[in-house]
């Protein structure tokens, strides 16, 4: 077997990784696709030769793609300036073996959404070293920079994800607090909605075209839930990078994803997806 097939055959059997690699860092399930693609296209083209470990070589190659990638993003003018939500790496109602393997390398979505923001530098680094474990040496060398400078990008980056809620780890009782959270707003039940919210949490609302918006605390999510949670709403428990979400469907399809983190017994943080477009694709 020539190098090239070693290299195709060992990425063919990687992809769920490397996809989930690409995913971390750009953000996006299409992009994250296309960069392992490109990478496909690369050992075509110009195969690696006396590679003694292939997947650090793949894993290298793919993050050296998705860098590029963000670097050209940077430098687009036209991006939009409202809030944009990274796609979650994946949305279900249940797991098959497939779905298990792609969230043993997944994060939380709130935690994604300040990873997403990051500058590239500092989300390559964290997601080479604390992710997936690549020394602060090869990681130095794909960034042009020293392995302390790459160290110090890791460990601000670092910082800030780490200060992101993380679910709690008992889907069940996350279940019954979104199940209160839609049965207040209901209601109408203003008090009790906000009893199911932490007081610091973050609301945010991608509508697609940089019309999305943030807002933060406990009444004005209330207020914002109260509208998109009316009585006549068909909401569905699906899973959301594996924690409790909802989808709600307007006229048996799909119309609204929202992601939530649930952290200590209350909401802590919300992502609503709201193109509808946008949805379907994620659903699959």
């Amino acid at each position: 077997m020539s190098e090239r097939e070693q290299a195709l055959r060992r990425l063919h059997e990687q992809r769920p990784r490397l996809r989930a690699l690409a995913h971390r860092i750009l953000g996006s399930a299409r992009d994250a696709e296309d960069a392992v693609q490109e990478t496909y296209l690369r050992i075509h083209r110009s195969p690696p030769h006396g590679v003694g470990n292939l997947d650090a070589w793949l894993t290298t190659a793919v993050a050296h793609t998705c860098l590029d990638r963000l670097r050209a993003e940077r430098a687009r003018p036209e991006l939009p300036s409202g809030t944009v939500l990274p796609d979650p790496l994946l949305v279900s109602t249940d797991h098959g073996p497939e779905e298990q393997a792609l969230l043993a390398d997944s994060i939380g979505l709130a935690m994604q959404v300040v990873l997403s923001r990051l500058a590239p530098a500092e989300r390559i680094a964290f997601v080479l070293h604390d992710s997936f474990g690549v020394p602060f040496e090869q990681i130095a060398v794909l960034l042009d920079r020293t392995p302390a400078a790459a160290r110090q990008l890791a460990g601000r980056a670092r910082r800030r994800v780490h200060e992101a809620p993380v679910p709690d780890g008992d889907r069940a009782a996350q279940r019954q607090v979104v199940d209160a959270f839609f049965a207040a707003a209901r209601r109408g039940d203003f008090d009790a909605l906000v009893a199911q919210l932490d007081p610091q949490i973050t609301l945010r609302a991608d509508a697609g075209r940089g019309t999305g918006w943030e807002i933060h605390g406990p009444g004005d999510t209330a207020r914002r839930a109260l509208l998109f949670a009316r009585p006549s709403s068909d909401v569905r428990p699906v899973l959301v990078n594996g924690a409790a979400g909802a989808l709600i469907m307007f006229d048996d399809r799909p119309g609204v994803l929202i992601g939530f983190t649930v952290t200590g017994g209350r909401v802590a943080d919300m992502s609503v997806y709201a193109e509808r477009e946008r949805v379907a694709a994620l659903l699959g």
